[in-house]
């Protein structure tokens, strides 16, 4: 055996156990903690925080007496409620009964049910609010491009370019370059050619360059777990040729992508200077539509973008809080929608997929940069937030459906009922999970 050759594969699985691992605990956190900070706030205390399961690895208590500890088996966390028996936070019977009256309401299930619902709500509204923190930094850092359209650097490209750092696009062969909010159409009418005349103001003066198509076939983003990346193909590359045709912007090479129905599909790439051969099998991903629907594409996970970068500003706070929160929102709708149209049939049950999937996704997201990981730790968090208010009992949303009982009938559901459900809800849930953890190794 060669133990030399194995050194990379480990240490490319401890990388994307690292990254998946980094990934959950700060996702998990946030929402333990949201249950922990609005429990407090509504006047129930604490025993436990812990992130992790099993042997105990670190502790110490607070003075409120709460225990913040890390266990062995970084896969979730809870907060031990004080009358919880559990961490499922049922309630112990006999340490409730020597309680007074004012003890109990330290409780969790001796406080009121406004305050019991609060605690249970603040777990997924924390990861809402991770997400959408994170979503508006990012929009915040990178800024959005400002008019009138400006170039501030230029991505390397193998075809002639005129351009310049500092040049204001006026016009590309001989259209006026319009509002960026309606860039797009006015890119998709040019011309597929990469000896493009535009007209720019440089230094005061108007003058006409040469260059290449605003929106070549160059690679500015790699989805994770996707054909490219799994057939090498970097940020930068400029794609020549695809299935032996010459391609001159990225809509050509969608199209020849799209049309591929699954085969593979052979790619010339100019990288750095050189030229590659690359082959590799695009695969079928259903997309969301803006109406609710679904649209099934074959992809191979590229990102285009234009052949330079514009000059940017940095939106105000609320702009970008408006941003992470219709982002958020978006991943929301998308996930409801895609697991509508999983149970009905109509797009593959292989969106549903489990840990492995997700490690991989964010081994690669990781492998691609620190914005990207923090990106992807936003998407997962919107996900975790989503999933736990399903209301299936032993998540979040099933012990919002008790109080909603509660709050209508005048009582909470009887003991035996209560177990019943949440002996059904667990097996709901690992039923969940097999299937989703199957996918990870018989899909694509």
């Amino acid at each position: 055996m060669d133990l030399i050759g194995l050194i990379p594969s480990f240490g490319n699985l401890l990388f994307t156990i690292g990254a998946f691992v980094v990934a959950l605990l700060i996702i998990v956190a946030i929402h333990e903690f949201g249950h922990y900070i609005v429990g407090r706030w509504s006047g129930i205390d604490a025993d436990v925080f812990s992130l992790g399961f099993g042997p105990i690895l670190w502790s110490r208590i607070d003075r409120r007496g709460t225990r913040w500890q890390i266990a062995a088996f970084p896969l979730g966390g809870y907060v031990k409620f004080k009358g919880d028996a559990s961490a499922a936070s049922s309630p112990d019977a006999a340490m409730m009964s020597g309680l007074s009256p004012e003890q109990r309401r330290r409780t969790m299930h001796g406080a009121p049910l406004w305050a019991r619902a609060a605690t249970v709500a603040a777990g997924p509204v924390f990861n809402f609010l991770l997400s959408i923190a994170i979503f508006a930094a990012i929009i915040g850092f990178r800024g959005i491009a400002s008019d009138p359209l400006t170039i501030a650097d230029l991505r390397p490209v193998p075809y002639e370019q005129g351009l310049q750092p500092g040049d204001v696009i006026l016009a590309i062969e001989g259209v006026k370059t319009p509002p960026l909010e309606q860039f797009e159409p006015f890119i998709e009418a040019l011309p597929p050619r990469n000896d493009l005349d535009y007209l720019v103001k440089r230094d005061g003066r108007e003058i006409d360059v040469p260059g290449p198509h605003p929106y070549p076939p160059i690679v500015v983003g790699l989805s994770p777990g996707s054909a490219a990346v799994d057939a090498g193909i970097e940020v930068g590359d400029v794609i020549l040729a695809a299935n032996g045709a010459p391609v001159a912007t990225f809509a050509e090479l969608r199209k020849i992508v799209g049309n591929s129905g699954g085969e593979p599909v052979s790619l010339k790439v100019w990288r750095a200077g050189e030229q590659l051969e690359v082959t590799l099998t695009p695969r079928r991903v259903d997309l969301p539509l803006p109406d609710g629907g679904f649209e099934t594409r074959w992809l191979i996970g590229i990102t285009g973008g234009m052949v330079f970068k514009p000059q940017t500003s940095r939106p105000g706070i609320f702009k970008s809080l408006g941003y992470g929160a219709s982002q958020t929102y978006y991943i929301v709708r998308s996930s409801l929608s895609g697991l509508y149209h999983v149970i009905a049939g109509s797009i593959s049950s292989c969106n549903l997929r489990g840990p492995v999937g997700i490690a991989e996704t964010s081994g690669q997201a990781a492998s691609q940069g620190l914005l990207s990981f923090v990106w992807f730790i936003a998407v997962l968090s919107t996900a975790v937030g989503f999933l736990n208010l399903f209301p299936i009992p032993v998540l979040d949303g099933g012990h919002l459906v008790f109080h909603a009982y509660e709050a209508i009938v005048g009582r909470p559901p009887s003991e035996g009922a209560m177990r019943l459900m949440m002996t059904i809800g667990m097996a709901l849930i690992l039923t969940l999970m097999v299937f989703a953890l199957s996918n990870d190794f018989r899909c694509p």
